[in-house]
């Protein structure tokens, strides 16, 4: 986008939420770029987030807030730029949309990362994936095989949106008319999207399921009706991809599908998916649901008239990805699966189904635990206790609560990740599985997900 500079250029910016995953840290070192007088404040304190801070050292101007948020740093703001997971009914985002003088007494814009990218870049087409599971692999496909078949498309593929690392804003520098932007979209990111009122041009809606119930105070409606922000504003020539169970929901959840008495909101052509679809195709990744995934991805492609030989070969080369079912290396007979970004019962119960389709019953030896996110484990317990031989668990509220039910399968409590990895270990034998796969959120033993996937696989590569 030309000019872009000039959006930012000396306007006073509130970044909410630094955070230590990159993508706070690559939108505010963006700003600080553009001449953006910021204030960045954030919950963590300065020791937290360290790495982050230090990238940003030689931007002398910037201010910075940390350990606590204080209202007076969203009073007179040009715009403030919302991290995901802080909602918008925060004191401090109903403080900044307060009569706002330095903007003729408007209300002082909430951004988020993807939303205001494509709001300022509309000439770029975007691809936005979401869903409770398989966005991660739906989107990491669907970027692999475009990336592959730029040639072809005669246009330049972005990654954006939920993915390690990456910030969205950044990539006006890069991305030019006509030019793809590959998006993983969660719940909250699909707020921005909803105050924008802006759907994807195609969009993919993978799976729908109890998650982040702590934040939605127990309202499926209003996770659902975040989550339909990827469909809501799709024109007559947009494409809305969706697996089979999904299309139920929808129906379920009339109340976010009417606008005012006007009619159903899904314009755009919807297209339905099923594992059928990618019959014949390489997969390295095990279980029917990222058959379906996969499938999602595959129609993506077919939207761009790319040959099916192209397509398979971008597949064949897939290697998976970290943390979803990740098959890591087999240790004396036993092989050993990574799938930490299971941070629901229903994720991880899917990771054991799929395996256990290969090994047969109570060939698992499950390593899970952590925060509890509010979600029930009924149907959880079921399938554990049908497939797994042992459970190991690591320490959370959510670790007690599951504790607290009936588990048949042999359990192991104890204190830490690497002592969870070789209580698997001594408790299994030739032919065995072991799968890391939490069922439940990070926090309390870690910063989030991923650093705790970095040590289970630090931990992992060591072994012998």
């Amino acid at each position: 986008m030309k000019d872009f500079e000039q959006q930012f250029k000396g306007k006073k910016i509130t970044v909410m939420g630094l955070g230590i995953l990159g993508r706070g840290l690559g939108y505010t070192k963006f700003l600080a770029e553009c001449g953006a007088d910021l204030i960045v404040t954030d919950l963590k304190p300065k020791e937290q987030l360290a790495t982050s801070l230090k990238a940003l050292e030689k931007f002398n101007g910037i201010k910075f807030v940390l350990g606590e948020h204080r209202l007076e740093d969203f009073q007179n703001r040009d715009m403030i730029m919302k991290s995901a997971g802080v909602p918008f009914d925060s004191i401090y985002i109903k403080e900044a949309e307060k009569n706002n003088p330095r903007l003729g007494g408007a209300s002082t814009p909430i951004e988020m990362d993807v939303s205001l990218f494509i709001k300022l870049a509309p000439e770029v087409m975007l691809i936005g994936v979401t869903g409770t599971r398989g966005k991660s692999m739906t989107t990491a496909l669907i970027y692999e095989i475009l990336k592959q078949n730029e040639k072809f498309l005669g246009k330049k593929v972005f990654l954006g949106g939920n993915v390690r690392g990456v910030a969205t804003l950044p990539l006006l520098k890069e991305a030019k008319s006509g030019d793809i932007l590959v998006c993983e979209l969660d719940s909250w990111q699909l707020q921005g999207f909803g105050e924008a009122k802006i759907s994807p041009h195609i969009s993919v809606f993978t799976s729908f399921m109890p998650d982040h119930m702590n934040y939605y105070r127990n309202d499926m409606n209003a996770y659902f009706n975040d989550k339909a922000n990827i469909f809501k504003y799709q024109k007559k020539e947009d494409i809305l991809i969706i697996r089979p169970d999904v299309e139920k929901l929808i129906k379920n959840f009339p109340s976010t599908l009417q606008g005012e008495g006007k009619g159903e909101v899904l314009k755009s052509k919807l297209i339905i998916v099923n594992a059928k679809d990618v019959e014949g195709y390489k997969f390295i990744v095990p279980g029917e649901y990222q058959r379906e995934n996969l499938a999602c991805a595959v129609e993506v492609a077919k939207q761009f008239n790319i040959p099916e030989s192209n397509i398979q070969k971008a597949v064949e080369g897939f290697k998976g990805l970290e943390g979803r079912l990740q098959y890591i290396k087999t240790v004396k007979g036993v092989e050993i699966y990574n799938d930490n970004n299971a941070t629901t019962p229903e994720a991880t119960i899917a990771g054991i189904e799929a395996l256990s389709a290969r090994q047969g019953l109570a060939r698992i030896i499950l390593i899970c635990g952590g925060a509890d996110k509010g979600l029930d484990l009924d149907n959880f317990i079921k399938v554990v206790n049908k497939y797994c031989k042992v459970v190991v668990t690591i320490p959370g509220i959510g670790t007690d609560k599951l504790l607290a039910l009936e588990l048949k399968a042999k359990s192991f409590k104890v204190g830490d990740l690497k002592e969870a990895i070789n209580e698997a270990i001594k408790q299994s034998q030739k032919g065995d599985i072991i799968l890391f796969s939490p069922a439940f959120a990070s926090f309390g033993m870690f910063n989030n997900e991923y650093e705790r996937n970095d040590l289970f696989m630090k931990i992992i590569k060591d072994l012998k």
